[in-house]
Parts: C-alpha cells; sequence; structure tokens
C-alpha cells in the first residue's frame, strides 16, 4: 500500500472548478443516504454560478486538501466564525482531510464562537469536535425543504488552557 501524503492550502482562484465539481459529487453520494435525490438536487444543481461560488470563497478564509495534486477537500468560514462549508471527496472520507480542514478553519482567526448549518451526514462530525445542536431547522432549496442543524462551538483559548494549568498548581 502506497502512504498518500495531504497538505491542507490556502483556496486559490484556479480551484473554482475544482471545488464545485467535489461538492456536486459529494452531495449527490454520500449526503444521498441522508437526502432524496430532490433534496440533492435542489442543494447541489449540475449547472452552478461559479462567478459566485468563487467570489464567497475569495471573501472567506478559505483551504482546500490537495493529494496526488487533486483537491480531495475543501472547506471556509467567514469572518463572522460561520463555517459556510466543508466537503470531503466521496472517495477520500474517514481519512482525517475534514479534520485537517476544520482544524485550519477553527484555528483561521481568533473566533469568540464558531457556527455552522450542519447536514444531517455532517451532525456527528461536528458533534465529535465539540459543536453542540442549538436547533434543527428547515432550509429551503429552490423549492425543496432540507433538514439541518444549527450548531456551535465556542473555542478554548491557547491564553485560557496555560493560566488554567498555572492557577489549578
Amino acid at each position: 500500500r502506497i502512504e498518500r501524503k495531504m497538505i491542507v492550502r490556502k483556496y486559490k482562484e484556479t480551484d473554482c472548478r475544482e471545488t464545485a465539481a467535489l461538492f456536486y459529487e459529494t452531495v449527490h453520494n454520500v449526503n444521498r443516504r441522508d437526502y432524496s435525490r430532490r433534496q440533492c438536487e435542489a442543494w447541489a444543481p449540475e449547472k452552478r454560478n461559479l462567478t459566485a461560488w468563487n467570489e464567497r470563497f475569495l471573501r472567506h478564509f478559505s483551504f482546500v486538501a490537495v493529494e496526488d495534486g487533486k483537491i480531495i477537500g475543501f472547506g471556509d468560514i467567514d469572518d463572522d466564525g460561520y463555517l459556510d462549508r466543508l466537503f470531503v471527496h466521496k472517495d477520500h472520507q474517514r481519512r482525517g482531510a475534514a479534520s485537517a480542514l476544520c482544524r485550519e478553519l477553527e484555528n483561521a482567526a481568533s473566533f469568540v464562537r464558531i457556527t455552522t448549518h450542519a447536514s444531517i451526514t455532517a451532525r456527528p462530525f461536528f458533534e465529535k469536535r465539540g459543536y453542540r445542536v442549538l436547533k434543527e431547522q428547515q432550509a429551503e432549496r429552490d423549492g425543496v425543504l432540507l433538514t439541518n442543524y444549527l450548531m456551535e462551538k465556542v473555542p478554548t483559548s491557547p491564553l485560557s488552557e496555560k493560566d488554567g494549568i498555572a492557577a489549578s498548581k
């Protein structure tokens, strides 16, 4: 078995088409376990406005996970700590890419709290990372309702951890 090395780097404009294709494939294959075909089509239509897709990445802290020159995952978080997107290619699930990306996103800035709208599929991943469900909700996409969860995480600051250790001695 060949050991592959994954790297996480900042998103570049040239990553736009590849991330859009990965998003489509992931939703229609991985998320399909938890959502109907109609819901997946509304959530990730085949045709996407690539200009708007790219502009959102450029406005946010955005990262891609790359292995063997191919993007295997991506994620972005805005200035307010809203983790907007986190997706990993269907053939690279459960290999650490989502965790590596999420770590970069959570550390991108000094967020007081991080929120996300997690899919049914992603909820267990976020719960394992310390996020808690604030509420279940229905998001509307192209006239179709999709269940997701408003989740939040209050990051612990390295400074307060050190202070806590020092204070406990």
